[in-house]
This record gives C-alpha cells, structure tokens and sequence, in this order.
C-alpha cells in the first residue's frame, strides 16, 4: 500500500514539475512579445514581436504625428508644422512600455492568458518630443495677430464734420489654453488637429449711447469754413460766423478743454515781432484792447473773444485766436460751463 502511494505522489510530482517547465518555457518563448489588445497611440501592435512593433509604429505613428496642427478663430488659421517645431517620436520608449503592460501578473497568468486567447486591455500614449519654446512662439504671433484693446465710443471732428464713433468690444486670446491645447494636439494620432482658439470679450466703458452725457457742451470749429458750432448733448444749438489765424499765425487744430473763461479779459501781448512795440505788455480793458466781451482760452495764449472789427469775420485775418461778433460770444460765453470740449478742424 505505502508502495502505491509513493508511485502516485512521485507521478504527481513529475506531472507538476514538468507542467511548471512547460509554464516557464512558454513565458519565456513570449518575453518578447506585445501582448493582444496592446495598442501605442492608437496603433494595434498586438501579438507583435518588438522589432515587428517598432517597425510598424515608424510607419504608421510617425506618418500620423507629421501632420501639421491648427489654431482656429473664426475664419482665421494659424498652422503649427511638427517639424518646424522638431517633434521627435520615442518609438522605441513606446514598445518598451507596450511589453511592459504585456508583462503585467506573473508567469502563470501571463500563460493561462495566451493559451486561451486572452487579451490586455491597453493603449500607450504618445511619447513625444518637441521645441516648446516653438509652440509658445505661435501663440505670442496669435495674440498679436487677434488681441486688440477695447475702443470706447468716441465723438471725431478730424473731417471737419461732428461725428459719433461706435464703441467696439476687445478680445483677449487665452494664451495658456490654446498653448495647452496646441501641444494636446500634437499627440493625436487619428481625425482633426485644429483646435479653437478661446478669447475672453472686454466691454468698453464707454458706449454710444453714453456719448451725449459724456459731452454736455462741445464747440466745433472749422477754420476753412469759418464757422464755430455749439453743440448740447451733441445736438446742434446755434452756428456762428468767426475769423480765424492769418497765414503763419493759424489757429491751432486739435481737441481742447475749456480751462479758462474771463469777463471783459486783459490782452497779454505776446513777446512776437508782429505786436511791435506792445510786445510783452498788458492791455487792460479799453479801446486799445482787441479782445472785447468775453474771454474762453483754448491753448497757448489763443482763445475765443469778441472783436468790434465785423468786417474780419468770415476771414483768416487774426493772430491766432478765433474772433467773434460781441453778443455771439457773450451769448456762447454764458452756454460754455468749464469743462466744455472745442474741435478744431
């Protein structure tokens, strides 16, 4: 009996051991192997030796990953090209991890696997490489090209016409989320590459329908028609005939504010060889003071004021200051608060 038992146990260690050689010697017949279902970006190499894996990896990956990236924003594409940006594939890194996940349990469930046709469920991603400093080269051309400040509404006088310009909305690119998503794209291997391109609106302060508080009084000056403006809530409240600066002495253009309103104002002679012998002095109010009524600086010693010399308006024929018959600036005098904006065209 002790002699049957012992035959039976030496049999089954027999079986045993030389069922664990088979185990061994059929892992190691596969230790370079992917297993099936192992994918590296997105391409099946499964059942592929390694050498067979990279090979197909270099010819199908690389071809997939040297297609160019884009950068969408309504109408607008800017090209990301992989080898303008030196993009390199880590084909061999790639199969390494692939035959590491092919590898995964340990010698018997790795067996049982490929004997019944069991499969590892996975997908390496990408290993790339690439000149960041490219990408993020792209991304600066983006936002110079698609940033633009807001533009608050506006009133231009440069035609020599009082016109409103709408506002307009800024964009802002979001530089970091379309770097992100540029290099995201870089490593997919099927479809579309073109990503689109996210830009925050920036509202203007100040917007057309804003304009008319914004400009309670403005005065319009345009010195080849001879003719100053007034305008409240940027509607048109009177016209009036003026002079303007002779020849060598015009009357500045520009945009003013109204910082300086005198009654019955002094005239400061300028130090200037056309004012002879009063240069430099102070001509109080009187009969020898050109500058009657009323006073509204604009710049540099030149204003607006009344004049007794009709005949002048309607004509270049000052010395810089913008003339006007004595009860139209008293009259536009009372109607101009400081503050108050003056276009020159």
């Amino acid at each position: 009996m002790r002699q049957r038992s012992f035959v039976i146990l030496t049999a089954a260690v027999a079986f045993l051991l030389a069922g664990s050689v088979a185990v061994y010697a059929y892992d190691s017949s596969h230790d370079d192997q992917i297993a099936d279902g192992v994918k590296a970006g997105g391409v099946d190499i499964g059942g592929l030796k390694t050498s067979a894996a990279r090979a197909k990896l270099r010819r199908t990956l690389s071809a997939r990953l040297n297609r160019p990236a884009y950068a969408e924003y309504k109408g607008s594409r800017f090209r990301l090209d992989p080898a303008a940006i030196r993009m390199r594939v880590d084909i061999d890194g790639m199969v390494g991890e692939a035959l590491q996940k092919s590898r995964d349990g340990n010698v018997l469930s790795r067996t049982v696997r490929g004997v019944f046709g069991g499969s590892v469920n996975a997908d390496v991603p990408v290993r790339a490489s690439y000149d960041h400093g490219a990408v993020r080269l792209l991304v600066r051309h983006i936002e110079r090209r698609l940033d633009r400040p807001a533009r608050d509404a506006s009133i231009d006088f440069s035609s020599g016409i009082l016109q409103r310009v709408k506002e307009r909305k800024g964009r802002l690119i979001k530089a970091q989320a379309l770097r992100r998503d540029l290099e995201r794209a870089l490593g997919v291997t099927e479809g579309n590459r073109a990503v689109p391109i996210e830009a925050v609106s920036i509202k203007p302060k100040v917007t057309t329908s804003q304009l008319a508080g914004k400009y309670p009084t403005v005065i319009t000056i345009n010195r080849s028609a001879f003719a100053l403006t007034l305008y409240k809530h940027l509607k048109r409240v009177k016209g009036y005939t003026i002079a303007v600066g002779r020849q060598g002495l015009e009357t500045p253009a520009g945009e003013y504010t109204v910082t300086d309103k005198q009654l019955n104002p002094s005239w400061h002679v300028p130090n200037s060889s056309w004012a002879g012998s009063l240069a430099g002095q102070v001509i109080p109010p009187g009969p020898q003071d050109p500058l009657k009524a009323r006073w509204i600086g604009i710049t540099d010693g030149a204003g607006i004021h009344g004049t007794e010399d009709i005949g002048s308006l309607g004509s270049s024929a000052s010395h810089g200051c913008i003339r006007m018959a004595i009860p139209d600036v008293i009259e536009l005098y009372d109607r101009t608060p400081y503050g108050s904006k003056i276009f020159i065209h």
